[in-house]
């Protein structure tokens, strides 16, 4: 009696809850993380599939050129307001997932410096826009486009990611793509609603990080924790910053670039290469988020063996499916612009091919930067070789654009790609990782090359039967050859014995038979 009268006397002070607040945030397996990243990743892929062809043919590149062009220079504001928060915050919020309150105290800590740096953005940004005639000409878009500063902060994005939240992430992103989607097909009916299309690209990519706000309360305490120590965060805020200058300007830098030295059309070619380009640059990387707080996690525990076994399965994904995703999209260049963007966007197809290698580069400069060098504490190294990237883009964009416009801003950013993967390469040659030797590159490469013979026959073969040039060709021909050139690839690999490739199919079966 006395016993359970004391029970009741801890349930009123509150000290039963004490224990409860002390456990460690439920973290699901890093394959189930992956699941629902790979979920996310293809509404990611999907979304812009229904969307694109749609708005690109109603707005024409002078339309979605005009999105773009304020896009990238929101994105310049956003990236200051935001001081390199989004990677340091998942890193911070890893180590710490396990005690509530110096998870809270660093999440307002992070807040507080971020929420500062917001206000005097916005002054900066209206500034601008106010006083530049590129912006000024078009101030309702860029008024409605700067909500994503503000939204991007509030969101604590990196909170969730830290403590690897993917069900409730990729949940709420694909509810607000869908609504996105139906606002899309309800108010985008003329050329002129392309800032209707800008405040809805707003809807889909960043709205849901209201809710984000409002489920705080879930994993942070709300109130002051006291003893705020923001100086600590200082210097690593604004290392992962200059990180995030130097990828955003190389990333950016070509839509500005264009917009400036030549016009909203070239823009608009450029912007429905990169689009696809960035669909394909997603499903690649999409082990990163994931593995990135796992990652910091098993360092920061000195689980080094899990840590290596975890970055080489990383780096072989991204070997063995960057590189057909790589060649089948150069060769199908022509089909895939005119199926989801529409004949108008021509002059995307030449641009498209020349920055299609991107996407095996970036993905393997996402295994060495972001899961190998910062979690090992060596964002110095990341910054280096983006600044060097962005070095490059810069000259060669000044130099090429203004003759071949768009095609000069895709090789622009193709060079600067490669120079960030040389770079780490370089950083990262006494570390001891084993990446290169673990991979069988010669078992890939021959299975891609044969798939590419393949594809290319199958190409000339629909030519022929399909003579028409329209929607229903384009789709069937880049359907005929997807299956050609994929079989193709899966079945030399599972004939050479490639490693991963036939674990994952075992994995597979296994699961099926258990089923």
């Amino acid at each position: 009696m006395i016993r359970y009268d004391l029970q009741k006397v801890k349930i009123r002070m509150g000290i039963s809850n004490l224990n409860n607040e002390q456990k460690k945030v439920k973290i699901r397996s890093v394959k189930f993380n992956a699941i629902m990243n790979t979920i996310l990743t293809l509404s990611s892929f999907i979304f812009p599939l229904i969307t694109f062809p749609y708005v690109s043919r109603i707005l024409q590149p002078e339309g979605t050129g005009a999105v773009s062009f304020a896009n990238s220079i929101v994105t310049y504001f956003t990236m200051i307001a935001s001081l390199g928060v989004p990677t340091y915050g998942i890193r911070a919020c890893s180590k710490v997932r396990d005690n509530k309150e110096e998870l809270s105290r660093t999440v307002q800590e992070i807040l507080i410096i971020n929420l500062v740096l917001t206000v005097l953005v916005y002054i900066a940004y209206f500034w601008a826009v106010l006083n530049i005639d590129k912006m000024h000409d078009e101030v309702v878009l860029y008024r409605i486009m700067s909500l994503t500063i503000i939204l991007n902060v509030i969101g604590v994005d990196w909170l969730y990611r830290g403590l690897e939240q993917y069900s409730y992430i990729t949940i709420r992103s694909i509810a607000f793509k869908i609504l996105a989607l139906i606002l899309m097909f309800l108010f985008v009916h003329e050329k002129s609603d392309y800032v209707v299309y800008g405040a809805i690209t707003i809807v889909a990519g960043t709205g849901s990080n209201i809710f984000n706000l409002i489920n705080l309360r879930k994993h942070i305490y709300l109130y002051p924790v006291k003893y705020y120590n923001l100086k600590k965060h200082l210097k690593p805020i604004l290392v992962f910053f200059a990180m995030s200058v130097a990828t955003t300007i190389y990333t950016n830098l070509d839509n500005v670039m264009l917009g400036f030295m030549t016009n909203q059309t070239e823009v608009g070619y450029y912007d429905a290469a990169v689009k696809i380009k960035n669909i394909l640059v997603t499903i690649v990387t999409s082990l990163g988020p994931v593995l990135l707080p796992r990652a910091t996690y098993y360092i920061e525990h000195g689980q080094m063996d899990e840590f290596k076994r975890l970055i080489k399965k990383a780096y072989h994904f991204v070997w063995i499916l960057g590189v057909p995703v790589m060649l089948y999209f150069m060769i199908m260049a022509r089909e895939s612009i005119f199926l989801i963007s529409g004949k108008a966007y021509g002059g995307s197809i030449i641009p498209m091919q020349i920055i299609m290698p991107t996407v095996l580069l970036i993905g393997l400069s996402n295994v060495l930067g972001i899961q190998i060098l910062l979690p090992l504490g060596k964002e110095h190294l990341v910054f280096i070789s983006e600044v060097a990237g962005a070095v490059v883009d810069l000259i060669i964009n000044a130099a090429l654009i203004p003759k071949w416009g768009a095609s000069g801003a895709a090789l622009g950013t193709l060079a600067a790609e490669m120079v960030v993967l040389i770079v780490q390469i370089w950083a990262l040659r006494n570390q001891g990782f084993g990446l290169f030797k673990s991979v069988q590159v010669w078992k890939i490469l021959t299975a891609a090359g044969l798939s590419t013979l393949l594809c290319v026959y199958g190409k000339y073969l629909c030519g022929g039967i399909l003579p028409i040039d329209g929607i229903v060709s384009w789709f069937l021909t880049l359907t005929a050859t997807a299956v050609l050139f994929f079989l193709c690839y899966a079945m030399v690999l599972a004939a050479a014995k490639e490693n991963l490739f036939i674990e994952v199919v075992q994995s597979v079966w296994n699961k099926i038979r258990g089923r």
